[in-house]
């Protein structure tokens, strides 16, 4: 029996270790993005049109070669849903490689990652979620983490600071806002696979995003090509695939620990390549983003509960002796 036991729980563990490898994988992935798009030197209309269309290749036979439009679960209103997700990813995408001109990878990056206030912030208004005291004192932590990573003081604020500096952290925000849009709109579409759903997303950024794409620019790219392949290929079939696996294997506590690969190894890349680094008040900020944003998903509490005194009747003899040895044995 105790061997039995032993196999049981290694055969729950080897998914969740095979989760925990793909969510890494995919992460990994993630943080190098930033090269990718700066290295293809394109507009970031030009980086993502060509992202949605070797993505939407890829996945496209993938989808095929795993039989996911038979029995698709899509209607008429989820795809709808889906496209409207489209708008947001897409633009979400543009935004967000349009912030690492002005700033840096590593200060777009982190700023993105206040996509979770977004989110609960969001939740409330649309869907009326609770939001509780312990959201807010969260929701204030990230605010101030925030301020230091952008490197902004007050004498640069009433200057005007870095025009550039600036719009690009608004560039940031403004993606992080729309990825937050996109993830709620996933969430309305469970009965869909979300590589279908992702596949829909890419398709529509083909067509969006058409008109603003300059294709005179891309002359005599050569090589440079190679950047815009992977972004399709890599960062938008390969990448889904690894997450969207990985998802089903792990917790969200483990998801929501491991996501924070992704700046790290963005904030890395950027140093080794192009050799940029923060200061020290930008890297004492980051702590408290990342902490604000897993006290949001994993439900950590600033401050202790208030404890309400419970009035307990008093037991009787033959209870009260009943009691003592479960309490012992604690």
């Amino acid at each position: 029996m105790f061997r039995s036991g032993i196999r049981g729980g290694s055969a729950v563990a080897k998914p969740e270790r095979i989760g925990a490898y793909e969510l890494t994988a995919a992460m990994v992935l993630s943080g190098t993005i930033g090269v990718f798009v700066v290295e293809s030197q394109q507009s970031s209309f030009n980086v993502v049109f060509f992202r949605c269309l070797f993505g939407a290749l890829a996945l496209g036979a993938y989808c095929l070669l795993r039989g996911y439009f038979r029995d698709s679960g899509l209607t008429w209103g989820r795809l709808a849903l889906a496209a409207l997700g489209g708008f947001f990813i897409v633009y979400n995408w543009v935004f967000l490689f349009t912030s690492f001109t002005y700033t840096s990878i590593s200060v777009g990056t982190v700023v993105y990652h206040t996509q979770p206030f977004y989110v609960m912030l969001l939740g409330a208004l649309i869907f009326r979620e609770r939001l509780t005291a312990q959201k807010v004192g969260w929701l204030l932590v990230a605010f101030v983490g925030l301020v230091m990573v952008t490197g902004l003081t007050l004498d640069d604020l009433r200057a005007g600071g870095d025009d550039r500096y600036v719009v690009g952290v608004g560039f940031a925000l403004a993606a992080a806002l729309f990825y937050a849009f996109a993830t709620l709109i996933a969430k309305r579409l469970k009965e869909v696979r979300p590589h279908l759903v992702a596949l829909i997303q890419v398709l529509v950024g083909i067509v969006l995003l058409l008109p603003f794409t300059q294709f005179g620019a891309t002359a005599g790219l050569g090589m440079r090509w190679g950047w815009l392949i992977g972004l399709g290929v890599i960062h938008t079939c390969v990448m889904y695939i690894l997450m969207y696996s990985s998802y089903q294997k792990l917790p969200p506590s483990k998801i929501a620990v491991l996501s924070f690969i992704y700046p790290a190894v963005a904030m890395l890349a950027d140093f080794v390549v192009y050799g940029h680094h923060i200061s020290l008040v930008q890297a004492l900020g980051i702590p408290f983003i990342v902490g604000a944003s897993l006290g949001i998903s994993l439900g950590w509490r600033l401050w202790p509960a208030r404890r309400t005194p419970a009035v307990d009747a008093p037991a009787s003899e033959p209870d009260a002796e009943r009691k003592a040895p479960a309490q012992a044995s604690r």
